[in-house]
């Protein structure tokens, strides 16, 4: 069985998880898992009422498959051009073109579970934010 208590970046060996389990059993904002020169894999929990925020990677696709809640995703050419909003459930992956502006938010009543997949890879090696405000002073610190 997978355990979560120690999370680690076990890039770029070959590894093998129940990712399911592990987007789960996850109690951090986000934790790298995995990370690669080409690919990385994330899980996440999103509060309820709690979103990702609304952001872009103009280099990056990305991958977000839901495991466990319900939420909103919003997309569009720009911050003030949202277009695209579809509800997401259990089961739901979402894929986000480069460029694109994006926001996932928990509209359940409980964390929303989810992994992701960058290609490449977003953030650094070993990352792990316990917190949105974490994660928002670490990509401003990046900038």
């Amino acid at each position: 069985m997978y355990s979560y208590r120690y999370p680690h970046d076990y890039g770029s060996n070959p590894y093998i998880v129940n990712i399911k389990e592990a987007a789960i059993q996850n109690r951090t904002f986000r934790t790298a898992l995995w990370t690669g020169d080409h690919l990385q894999v994330t899980v996440m929990s999103i509060p309820a009422g709690s979103s990702i925020g609304l952001e872009v990677h103009s280099e990056v696709d990305q991958f977000l498959r839901i495991e466990d809640g319900e939420g909103l995703v919003r997309m569009g050419n720009s911050a003030d051009n949202i277009f695209f909003q579809r509800r997401v459930f259990d089961d739901d992956a979402v894929m986000v073109p480069a460029g694109v502006w994006h926001n996932l938010i928990n509209t359940g009543y409980k964390p929303l579970k989810l992994y992701t997949i960058y290609a490449p890879p977003e953030h650094p090696f070993g990352t792990i934010h316990n917190t949105i405000n974490d994660a928002a002073a670490a990509e401003k610190n990046h900038d």
